[in-house]
């Protein structure tokens, strides 16, 4: 889709109600995850991050998603796909905050250029024990990318019209810190598949763009 013609559109999401965890929850591995959530909510000593779904124009004016792969290390997203985005630091003042400055820092997006259109549904991510809160933004001209080195193996620029596409919905088998061999929702994008907390807070972006465009 042209660029100048999705942002004309994906303006109408701001007076939208979210389609919430019902939707999210038709990529979760399992329904475990919301007792775990109700869980995590009643202990109260979950961490807490800011993610950014972000589109953005490529060079030929056609609507693009950004997503990053993440770099091999020792912990549980470990080479996962996922939005950028991170903790909560004491710089922030709020949690839009948090996913605006992550995105600058990991992708090289500066935080002026980009349009917070709405925030989506916060999710739990029970193996590392944070509460995820997810935001739709937008940035007018085609970004300049620059991956954070120790936290980036690589950029994945995701056609809007390949994420749209019902052939983008695919399952997995997986192994988890709680479930093994377990089959589950997942997206091919880009040829990486995207399953767990991304592929939910997707599945919640791709509801609302298929209602206003």
């Amino acid at each position: 889709m042209n660029f100048h013609d999705f942002e004309k559109r994906i303006v109408k999401v701001t007076k939208m109600e979210l389609p919430g965890e019902t939707v999210q929850y038709r990529m979760a591995p399992m329904e475990r995850l919301q007792e775990l959530k109700r869980v995590a909510k009643h202990q109260n000593t979950a961490k807490r991050a800011g993610v950014m779904s972000l589109f953005y124009p490529s060079e030929n004016l056609e609507t693009h998603l950004i997503l990053i792969l993440r770099k091999s290390y020792k912990g549980v997203h470990s080479a996962q796909v996922g939005f950028p985005g991170g903790k909560v630091e004491k710089e922030d003042n709020n949690m839009q905050d948090t996913a605006l400055r992550e995105t600058e820092e990991e992708v090289g997006v500066p935080r002026e250029k980009i349009a917070v259109l709405k925030e989506l549904t916060e999710i739990y991510i029970p193996p590392s024990n944070y509460f995820v809160q997810p935001y739709l933004g937008i940035t007018s001209k085609m970004p300049k990318f620059i991956p954070q080195e120790d936290e980036v193996e690589a950029l994945i620029e995701v056609n809007l019209k390949d994420f749209l596409n019902d052939n983008s919905i695919t399952s997995q088998i997986i192994t988890t810190s709680y479930a093994t061999n377990l089959k589950v929702p997942a997206f091919k994008l880009n040829g990486h598949i995207v399953w767990g907390a991304t592929a939910m807070m997707l599945n919640e972006v791709r509801e609302l763009l298929e209602k206003v465009l």
